[in-house]
């Protein structure tokens, strides 16, 4: 059944509002609202109906078609869209994409009814998303429309074949609006840029590859056949000889080595470089645009106003009490974060004791290895769980602080959700880089969790290693089965939709009555229904699961190089995913209106900044880096003896590496039997690394030399860098002068045309 109602007398409106015969254009349906078929007389049918007449009051124009659900096409008046073009002074007169016939663009007709649809009021003071709470409504979306530009940017865009190919930003726009458009832009060029960091951190890896067998530490390490290392547990681990992790030694200094600092200022410098030139992109567009001046403030007002004449501005307003319990709560949930990143230090530290007693020889001999990574594997988990977590508390705290727009509520919720997810993210991790190795005591007075586990210990030739694996375990996990998910969910909840079996009830048919032939709307109405639902986060999750990527990017890239090769190769599929979303198997976003991408710029120079400091930090503390110069330059053979024919790194190992003696070891520390070719009674010494004297194990004079040092060393660091980072910000100009010219031009124009006229009325 399907009836068409023009709920506006025709008089109350101008002539050219009358809808006396259907058209091409009065075929087109701003949105649809679905709901199911409601008894009689019932209280959702009744709220319904009610929150429909208000529409009608305003002038739209409702269709219904009856399937399984009810259908209500809905059509706001041109009176809407003059009033618009009115208050802005039509600021879409340069936006004329494929669809010219309409008088302001679809996007914004789309945008403009989504507000009224949205603060539309009924009798009861409810507002359709309580109506959708109470299910009187189902679902409520614009339409996919069937025309050149959808099929184009099905065809050119939303396929995996033009993965290479640029993307149409300006027939995006056209479609989606602004705000989808600059995400696309920003993606693009964050992706092409990465391209650089990605071939030059290949070019690290490379050439750490390349000295695999020739550093002298680790030589060092693989002949140290004769040094014995204390236990790495309390109960049944063998002493060990340091020879038995040579190719741990080469893989940590393939990672570890002079290339890694080099490359970790080269990243502060292009963190910094992206983002000024992204500035410059950014203003060229919404300078070609007209948007570059637009204000969101004015706009959400005008269109207050066109939903409700009587309407009156919501003052700007602060409370120190409601602030500071946000604030309160907020270090709450950082302290439960960090509580979860202290339980997965836990899961570590007994998961390596249990492994070093396991009946299996892998499993005893690379215990502390299999617990980094299944601790990885552990947090990715921690990082899905606690994302659904972190939306509903960053929610509630909006919620509590009452945000006076929409707009403002949108950016504190994306300062709380992502400093809950970076927490989340990091927390681990920074323990591994900045912790790990340097709190757990030394033999014979370890730091102990619960008074009986002992904290994990670094590897003799360092913990960076530890670092990279963890990273490239998060990274690998995220960039595959999250991916993979986010394309395997909405394709498999269509596929379902699609399949799902159609009943249509079909009404009685009187005496001599003809059967109605389908509507034409109908098919498309119920194949945009089958899509998968759409929400004001989609559009959101996709900036910051990016924002993220670009934190492991950035952050920790000294430890793991080859993080910008994989966000790049990610991001090539990510482009054309969220296409593929979008276009085929999402319903349409209402698209909004916008010139930047809002406070996820400050985000990204935050994070700037704290690439900078997490960079200079593994570089001093996690890295070798810094030890081992302090022994070239102050202890080597080379400042000793003068000796200019060996490595000076030669006797390094030893250096870093202090005695214990066997006697000294806590009472409930069980010495297991040794394996073969060790004999108990000769060993009375161990070795571990640490700098402490041998007789009170107390630091010694290197420790503080190489603590000195590496504080000077991140000193020095990130003061350059920030200076860089300042110098390359002035170097390249936020605004390209082409578009600065356009402005002055525009300018001196419109003056001279203000001073024409007064001359001539003056005349006159």
């Amino acid at each position: 059944m399907q009836d068409e109602i023009l709920l506006t007398p025709w008089r109350d409106f101008p002539v050219e509002d009358a809808e006396s015969s259907p058209s091409l254009d009065e075929e087109k349906w701003d949105f649809v609202l679905v709901s199911d078929i409601h008894e009689v007389g019932s209280e959702r049918e009744i709220k319904r109906k009610k929150f429909l007449d208000e529409l009608s009051k305003k002038g739209f124009t409702i269709k219904k078609i009856e399937d399984q659900k009810l259908f209500y096409g809905v059509r706001a008046p041109k009176l809407l869209f003059r009033q618009y073009q009115w208050l802005l002074r039509n600021p879409d007169s340069r936006q004329q994409g494929p669809d010219g016939h309409h008088d302001v663009a679809v996007t914004t007709r789309i945008r403009i009814v989504n507000f009224i649809l949205q603060n539309t009021v009924t009798p009861d003071l409810e507002k359709l998303r309580d109506l959708i709470k109470k299910k009187v409504f189902e679902a409520v979306f614009p339409l996919h429309e069937k025309g050149e530009l959808s099929e184009f940017l099905k065809e050119k865009w939303a396929r995996w074949r033009v993965i290479f190919c640029r993307q149409p930003i300006e027939k995006i726009r056209w479609y989606f609006g602004e705000k989808v458009a600059l995400y696309f832009a920003w993606l693009g060029w964050y992706t092409f840029l990465l391209g650089i960091a990605a071939a030059a951190g290949l070019l690290v890896f490379v050439a750490g590859i390349t000295v695999f067998n020739s550093s002298q530490v680790s030589k060092e390490i693989c002949e140290a056949k004769d040094t014995i290392m204390c236990p790495l547990c309390d109960q049944q681990c063998p002493f060990w000889r340091l020879s038995d992790t040579c190719t741990y030694a080469k893989v940590t200094h393939m990672i570890d080595n002079e290339g890694t600092v080099l490359f970790a200022m080269f990243m502060a410098i292009w963190a910094t470089v992206f983002l000024e030139l992204w500035k410059r992109q950014r203003a060229r567009v919404v300078t070609d645009w007209d948007l570059y001046g637009w204000d969101e403030e004015e706009e959400e007002l005008a269109l207050e106003l066109i939903n409700n004449l009587q309407h009156e501005p919501r003052q700007y307003q602060h409370s120190y009490f409601r602030s500071t319990i946000i604030l309160l709560l907020v270090l709450v949930m950082i302290a439960v974060l960090v509580g979860i990143a202290h339980a997965l230090v836990i899961y570590r530290v007994v998961a390596t004791a249990l492994f070093t007693q396991s009946s299996s020889e892998f499993l005893r001999e690379q215990a502390n290895t299999v617990a980094v990574m299944t601790g990885a594997v552990l947090h990715y988990i921690t990082i899905v769980i606690m994302s659904k977590v972190n939306r509903r508390v960053a929610l509630f705290l909006c919620d509590l602080e009452k945000p006076r727009t929409f707009s403002q509520r949108e950016n504190t919720f994306t300062v709380k959700i992502f400093t809950f997810q970076f927490f989340t993210n990091f927390s681990s991790l920074i323990y591994i880089a900045f912790f790990l190795g340097r709190i757990n005591g030394h033999p014979g007075n370890y730091v102990r969790i619960a008074g009986k586990w002992r904290l994990e210990e670094c590897h003799p030739s360092g913990c960076i290693t530890d670092l990279f694996i963890q990273m490239a375990i998060i990274m690998l996990l995220k960039q595959t089965i999250s991916n993979v998910m986010e394309y395997l969910n909405p394709w498999i909840c269509h596929q379902l939709r699609r399949k799902r079996p159609q009943r249509p009830k079909k009404r009685r048919m009187m005496l001599g009555e003809e059967e109605e032939a389908e509507d034409p709307c109908k098919r498309q109405w119920l194949s945009n229904y089958k899509l998968n639902e759409v929400n004001i986060f989609s559009l959101f999750d996709e900036f910051l699961e990016m924002v993220i990527q670009y934190s492991f990017t950035t952050i920790f890239v000294a430890a793991f190089p080859l993080a910008p090769l994989l966000a790049f190769c990610n991001n090539l599929f990510e482009i054309h995913l969220d296409a593929i979303k979008m276009m085929r198997l999402h319903r349409r976003m209402v698209p909004r209106k916008a010139n930047d991408i809002g406070i996820w710029l400050l985000v990204l120079e935050a994070i700037g900044i704290l690439a900078v400091i997490g960079n200079g930090l593994v570089i001093a503390i996690t890295s070798d880096f810094i030890p081992v110069l302090v022994y070239k330059y102050t202890y080597s053979p080379c400042v000793i003896e003068n000796s200019t024919g060996v490595d000076c790194s030669t006797g390094y190992i030893n250096h870093s590496l202090s005695t214990f003696r066997v006697q000294d070891f806590e009472f409930y520390t069980k010495l297991p039997q040794m394996p073969p070719g060790f004999v108990t009674n000769n060993i009375t010494e161990c070795r571990y690394r640490d700098y402490r004297n041998a007789d009170d194990y107390s630091y010694t004079v290197q420790f503080w030399h190489i603590f000195a040092a590496r504080l000077a060393f991140l000193i020095l660091f990130e003061h350059v860098a920030l200076c860089v980072k300042l110098i390359a910000a002035w170097y390249i100009p936020d605004v390209p002068l082409s578009v600065k010219n356009t402005f002055l031009g525009r300018k001196h124009s419109d003056l001279r045309k203000e001073l024409s006229m007064m001359e001539y009325s003056t005349e006159v």
